[in-house]
């Protein structure tokens, strides 16, 4: 079967199929952005027009819960484009995101899920940065998965028993964290087993809602993060689920060029429940 055959064979009763170019809404959008943007009707019009941004502004306005992209289009332009028209949560300004990871259980550890964040987007998150990072995946976690957040910022160093400048970044990024949700249980600089056992925790640590207990696991910068989910993915049998976006102010997920039909099916999902939670 031909892909044009394949195309007109898919049932899209109930579906509505929007080319922003010719779409009704698209000068209710541009005028919008416009206002909103301090510009031009006609430069917001051009910019609108384009899919991405048009997506956005659909969820910006209230017209859509949410946006699933990157099939067609690069993770960059994906969030410069919901950047630029749906904006950022309370409080944040950093896009990024985290990775569900499904670990079977051990005689020691059950079986629960953790969140890794971040492993797809920042490369070297300044101390803010990591902080908005570590609130939204905390967020994230209990709307999500219905789970009590427990934060871990990681390190090679627990609790001072180091002292170089990127430990003291994750001891920074705690302090702002702290400050922007008090509520949060969070605590750092741990090492991974600090952080995970009860046992290491208990020799390495000294009273902690979070050492040994961590469910919410905050990497560094990108190397770690993205070199730890996949060792764990390869090694531990771990399911990894993602990259979930977060930091926006309403759903928005991105997916990979060779992303599958069931991918893009499981991703537009958790936006769906990512959604549903923000009510």
């Amino acid at each position: 079967m031909t892909a044009a055959a394949a195309a007109t064979a898919v049932d899209l009763t109930g579906i509505t199929v929007i080319s922003p170019d010719t779409a009704a809404d698209l000068e209710r959008y541009a005028e919008t952005y416009a206002r909103e943007r301090d510009l031009r009707v006609s430069i917001a019009r051009r910019l609108v027009r384009k899919p991405l941004p048009y997506a956005g502004m659909m969820v910006h306005v209230g017209d859509a819960d949410g946006m699933v992209a990157g099939v067609a289009s690069a993770t960059a332009s994906v969030l410069q484009a919901a950047s630029l028209t749906i904006g950022f949560g309370q409080g944040l300004s950093t896009p990024s995101s985290f990775f569900i990871m499904a670990i079977p259980g051990t005689e020691t550890r059950p079986e629960a899920p953790l969140i890794f964040a971040d492993c797809a987007v920042n490369i070297a998150p300044s101390p803010q940065q990591l902080a908005e990072i570590a609130v939204a995946s905390g967020t994230n976690a209990q709307t999500l998965l219905g789970i009590e957040p427990r934060v871990a910022f990681l390190s090679f160093s627990t609790r001072g028993s180091a002292n170089h400048r990127d430990v003291t970044k994750v001891t920074e990024a705690l302090r702002i964290a702290r400050e922007m949700r008090p509520d949060l249980k969070m605590d750092g600089e741990l090492q991974g087993d600090a952080a995970l056992s009860p046992r290491v925790a208990a020799k390495k640590v000294n009273a902690s809602e979070v050492a040994g207990r961590a469910n919410v696991l905050i990497f560094p910068d990108l190397d770690a993060a993205n070199i730890a989910y996949k060792l764990v993915q390869q090694l531990g049998g771990a399911t990894a689920i993602g990259p979930v976006m977060q930091g926006f102010a309403k759903p928005v997920n991105d997916l990979s060029r060779g992303a599958s039909v069931e991918d893009i099916v499981a991703v537009t999902a958790i936006t769906v429940v990512q959604a549903a939670a923000q009510g």
